[in-house]
């Protein structure tokens, strides 16, 4: 092939990503060209090791035998091989109607953080930076394909915040991807400092019960969604990334479910919507069947029931209200109080909260029993956008139940899935099975 044909192959390869940086070198009768993705090399050695040489040696030979002798250089086998390396952070120069690769990879290892969010159990310990650049460079190395996109923008009136917004462009939902930029193009606000902030402005529904998006600090989850047709928003400054659209089912999934066997997977999963139900439905449970329906329990657990609500001055209503409500600033305290002394500050408030309630008669113990289940089982949602949104829900639960009882809560359950088949994520169905069977074998034959 001719030195035209070659440079033409490599553009038609990636013709679908905008970060394939060409450079022409050319000095006298030497010549030579550049073929990298800049978020993926580290420029400064770029410039040392190749450019600067390039124009202090006599002749291409001279400089062919220089870069042999670089520890970095690597000898191209096949066109595929190219294209690979290209993606993995190389170099790729071609000289003498010859190409040749160089490992010019920016490390960035000393300026990323460990997960500290979404905690990982298995897999990659890496999260996001603050830096948007360093951020692309993390995801580029995991997602190996010419056909990702990035497209740069600033936002923010006043502070111009860089933001860059990622996605595949064979597999994004165009559709989707049309409402994100739509919604993007219309903020008009002044300053924007966060992901979080920006969240609540292209939010499809301000007033909805149930978050659009997930925020994620974890470049598996991101590479997982890019597989997945969805696309990615980043603001610099930041170490979230914004995914849309999204699924219920997105919210009750973690990335360790991909890592481990199928049956481990099933029944983590059961263990997170057990943990829904009874963080949406027990408390209303408790008040239905107490106040309306004790009927439903056996004679020995109803009197059980009764006789350690014996002396407490409160309907069931208040009951759990109260206890609510100090369980609600025990988790709010343990957010906000530095982490040395947040979980046994927490713990003692609860033990202390939880002995003294019950030896003033103001509250029964199997109370206390009841919202230990509740707190416990709202730790189990794995995506803090959607716990927070189920702490908020699991009032109106309980007001249903207080008013109609067992009838209320029913109605209220089945109110919810009605909202929820109604709303939709940049027009998505919310409540729709992710197909996550075939994106996750996609996910590991291409990535």
């Amino acid at each position: 092939m001719s030195s035209e044909e070659n440079i033409k192959w490599i553009n038609e390869q990636f013709k679908d990503t905008n970060e394939l940086t060409m450079k022409t070198l050319e000095d006298d009768d030497k010549k030579a060209e550049l073929f990298y993705i800049k978020p993926l090399i580290n420029v400064e050695l770029l410039q040392q090791i190749i450019i600067k040489p390039f124009f202090e040696m006599q002749s291409e030979t001279k400089f062919i035998r220089y870069l042999k002798a670089l520890p970095q250089f690597q000898d191209s086998k096949s066109q595929e091989q190219l294209k690979t390396e290209v993606l993995n952070g190389n170099v790729v120069l071609f000289i003498q109607n010859k190409f040749y690769l160089l490992d010019l990879k920016f490390s960035f290892n000393d300026q990323t953080n460990a997960a500290s969010v979404e905690t990982t159990i298995h897999g990659s310990q890496l999260a996001l930076s603050d830096n948007i650049a360093t951020n692309i460079n993390i995801i580029r190395s995991d997602y190996h394909q010419p056909t990702l996109y990035v497209e740069y923008a600033t936002i923010g009136q006043v502070n111009n915040h860089k933001m860059a917004i990622i996605y595949d462009k064979e597999k994004v939902n165009k559709n989707a991807l049309k409402l994100i930029t739509e919604k993007l193009q219309q903020v008009d606000k002044q300053v924007i400092t966060s992901t979080v902030q920006l969240s609540n402005y292209i939010n499809n529904k301000k007033l909805s019960l149930f978050p659009q998006l997930i925020m994620t600090e974890r470049p598996d989850r991101i590479v997982y969604n890019l597989a997945g047709g969805k696309v990615i928003i980043l603001v610099d400054g930041n170490p979230q990334a914004l995914i849309a659209p999204v699924y219920f089912f997105d919210f009750m999934t973690s990335m360790e479910d991909n890592y481990h066997s199928f049956y481990i997977s099933f029944f983590l999963k059961f263990l997170r919507y057990t943990g829904l139900f009874i963080s949406l439905l027990l408390p209303g449970l408790y008040i239905g069947i107490t106040s309306f329906a004790p009927e439903v329990f056996r004679t020995e657990l109803a009197l059980t029931i009764a006789g350690s609500r014996i002396g407490v001055p409160f309907s069931s209503f208040v009951e759990v209200l109260f206890m609510l409500f100090f369980m609600e600033m025990l988790l709010e305290a343990s957010i906000r109080l530095p982490k040395s002394i947040s979980a046994t500050a927490t713990t003692v408030g609860g033990l202390i909260l939880g002995t003294a309630v019950t030896e003033a008669s103001l509250a029964s113990d199997i109370m206390v029993i009841i919202v230990s289940a509740v707190a416990i089982s709202t730790f189990v949602i794995p995506i803090n956008e959607m716990a927070f949104s189920i702490r908020v829900i699991r009032f109106i639960f309980i007001l249903a139940a207080t008013l109609l009882g067992l009838a209320g809560l029913t109605l209220a359950l089945y109110a919810m899935i009605m909202y929820l088949v109604s709303i939709d994520s940049f027009g998505e169905p919310y409540l729709k099975f992710n197909e996550k069977k075939t994106s996750k074998t996609k996910a590991g034959e291409e990535i």
